[in-house]
């Protein structure tokens, strides 16, 4: 643009509107930051509003929260560890630790633990474990135990007692 004509359009001529006074563009902004503040304001109070009138009936205190440690033992040594604890909303644990062929190379930690607790539908959940260089084995009623093993077709086992009974012959390599 031509800067008459920016200038012409700044100062409203041969649009029909009469040019901006500095004091209305201050009041505009002025008026929309109060606006602003005042929406905010709104929109926080409602917040409040809402988070008060919440419904909460559906919140319950866990009754586990206030339970009381009756029994608790612990025991380190250099050679092991034993712990034992017991609690008053029936939760009870003990594990025993030991390091097995120290210093050598198959050094391993073997452990052996039981813990026991109510589950929420009132079942009582009881486990017993052993972990060692055999890896963790755990024991429960409450367990998944896997399918039994399928029987082996009667003509697999016919297969593979005639390979037994007549053993491929070595027989040199021949090059082709």
């Amino acid at each position: 643009m031509q800067m008459p004509l920016l200038r012409a359009i700044i100062e409203g001529r041969g649009l029909g509107i009469k040019p901006p006074h500095v004091y209305s563009i201050i009041t505009v902004i002025h008026r929309l930051l109060t606006l602003t503040h005042k929406m905010k304001s709104f929109v926080a109070l409602l917040a409040v509003v809402a988070v008060v009138a919440a419904d909460v009936s559906h919140v319950v205190r866990n009754p586990d929260a206030d339970a009381q440690v009756l029994k608790q033992v612990a025991d380190v040594a250099p050679d092991g560890y034993n712990y034992l604890y017991e609690t008053s909303n029936g939760i009870q644990a003990q594990e025993q630790g030991a390091l097995k062929n120290a210093g050598t190379e198959g050094e391993a930690i073997s452990v052996q633990g039981a813990n026991a607790y109510t589950a929420p539908n009132g079942e009582r959940i009881s486990l017993t474990y052993v972990a060692d260089e055999n890896g963790y084995r755990p024991e429960g009623a409450h367990l998944p135990v896997p399918p039994q093993p399928e029987a082996i077709p009667e003509y697999i086992v016919r297969a593979l007692e005639y390979i037994r009974t007549h053993p491929p012959k070595d027989e040199p390599l021949r090059r082709v």
